[in-house]
């Protein structure tokens, strides 16, 4: 069957986490036999900031960040039998789903992949003019990025013919023990990209540890943190490619987990990060929120910490 996929990138992590789980599900389902083209716009410079070149088990077509460029992309959902549209592509969002829906065929499963099931929500109850509420009734299918009971029972409260949520896994052939990189030698590492609604919550159980623990030596990676003040015994890497992640997990005494608002309130959501520092066999730390116990044993997989105090115990 064929796969019209229109999402953020494959091809880049770059201001992107969600390419960590797309590569493994389409990786999968090529594996099943599905024949898959990946569609993706050139924004955020992440075409400068590849970590892989497009793959063999799956088209990749990147076109300009145009509305031309957006409608001759989205007419190829005609020769698909299943279309799915991403959350969060990142170009003119809403016109994309519009453009999907309209060229996607009569007898094709047409599916809306939510990557941020909590935050679209709460877009959805602040906009009761959002298109998404009239789209959901042509939709098939609502995948989320986790989300458990409570993004089900809201997406079919507003209209969702269907919602499933598919967690994040680990691939094994990507995600593995390594040796250590002196680069990334310290006590405690966090990788996560500068979002408003995740950095009151790496203060409070990042870098206000750091400053508790000052003979420590704290390395924070991710994109957007270059005029961020942080304590003297915190180094920032910036951007860390998919390639570097492994070394990134086994080198550090420790690695750090931290969710954003919507995901800690909503809960059932372990990010990408987790199930990647899990696979390289990391130390793992983890803010605490609800489910947790469903993916990783709390004292013997994880560690789980309630605020920035336990980070520090834990550390010390």
């Amino acid at each position: 069957m064929k796969m019209a996929f229109y999402g953020s990138s494959l091809l880049s992590s770059y201001w992107n986490g969600a390419a960590t789980y797309y590569r493994g599900l389409l990786k999968a389902l090529a594996q099943l036999g599905y024949e898959i083209t990946f569609y993706e716009p050139d924004v955020y410079d992440r075409q400068k900031n590849r970590d892989i070149e497009a793959p063999d088990w799956c088209t990749v077509v990147v076109y300009e960040a145009t509305q031309h460029a957006l409608m001759q992309v989205a007419a190829r959902a005609a020769s698909a039998d299943i279309v799915v549209k991403a959350s969060g592509v990142g170009f003119e969002d809403e016109a994309l789903l519009r453009a999907v829906l309209d060229h996607a065929r009569s007898d094709a499963l047409v599916v809306f992949w939510d990557v941020d099931a909590p935050a679209t929500l709460a877009q959805l109850r602040d906009e009761p003019d959002h298109p998404l509420h009239g789209a959901l009734q042509e939709i098939d299918l609502v995948l989320t990025y986790g989300g458990g009971d409570p993004v089900v029972w809201a997406y079919r409260a507003m209209g969702a013919n269907e919602c499933v949520p598919i967690y994040n896994a680990l691939d094994p052939q990507t995600h593995h023990p390594v040796a250590s990189n002196a680069r990334f030698a310290c006590d405690l590492a966090f990788l996560g990209n500068r979002l408003p609604d995740r950095e009151a919550r790496v203060e409070a159980f990042f870098l206000d540890p750091a400053s508790q623990l000052p003979k420590q030596r704290f390395l924070l990676g991710g994109s957007g943190w270059g005029d961020k003040p942080l304590p003297a015994n915190v180094g920032w890497l910036g951007h860390v490619g998919t390639r570097d992640h492994n070394a990134f997990n086994v080198t550090p005494k420790a690695v750090l987990n931290i969710s954003r608002d919507s995901m800690a309130v909503n809960g059932f959501s372990p990010a990408t990060r987790v199930f990647e520092a899990a696979g390289a066999g990391a130390c793992l730390i983890t803010d605490a929120w609800l489910g947790v116990e469903l993916f990783l044993k709390p004292d013997e997989e994880i560690l789980v910490a309630r605020d920035g105090g336990d980070v520090a115990e834990i550390m010390r």
